[in-house]
């Protein structure tokens, strides 16, 4: 399953070949992989808390980091500094401060981090929790924050679903 839905979040995110993205929550880097096989000269920056998902993810990413393709960093969204670069698109995958607390930090991370026009896209599930309902309280909280909600999605899987909010900044009303 986890593979199926990290396809499935990558062809909704649906990079394109100059764009700059931004994952939070990398784990073991196979989004990262599913982006790079997408870029010609766009970039993906992903980051981890962990610093054992960072080096799980160095080590399948080794090409796309050396083609420059791919930066990983140990980092926490709300105090990532990505040393002035700004991104196109920003996805989490079962990041759940979304989804539980106050995600009040880093929605206000991620009105720094986005272009303008940019777009944050937080895919989430839990077991025996319907995608609906975890697509209440991703949507919630990004309005609780002044976030401009375009879409929420939702895909079945063996095992679960999994709902995708897709949302933009306040500043770019």
């Amino acid at each position: 399953m986890w593979l199926d839905r990290i396809a499935w979040a990558v062809d909704v995110v649906s990079p394109r070949l100059s764009e700059r993205l931004l994952e939070v929550g990398c784990g073991h880097g196979v989004a990262v992989t599913k982006v790079c096989e997408r870029l010609v000269d766009g970039e993906i920056v992903a980051i981890d808390r962990s610093a054992v998902m960072i080096a799980a993810a160095t080590r399948r990413n080794a090409e796309h980091l050396d083609a420059g393709r791919a930066t990983l960093q140990v980092a926490e969204l709300r105090s990532f500094d990505p040393g002035g670069r700004r991104f196109d698109k920003v996805f989490a995958i079962r990041v759940g401060v979304f989804t539980r607390g106050d995600p009040r930090q880093e929605f206000a991370a991620l009105v720094r981090l986005l272009k303008p026009d940019g777009r944050v896209f937080l895919f989430h599930d839990e077991p025996s929790t319907r995608a609906d309902e975890v697509a209440a309280r991703l949507e919630a909280a990004a309005l609780r924050h002044q976030w401009i909600v375009e879409a929420h999605l939702a895909h079945a899987f063996d095992g679960g679903e999994v709902a995708c909010l897709v949302a933009r900044p306040p500043s770019s009303r």
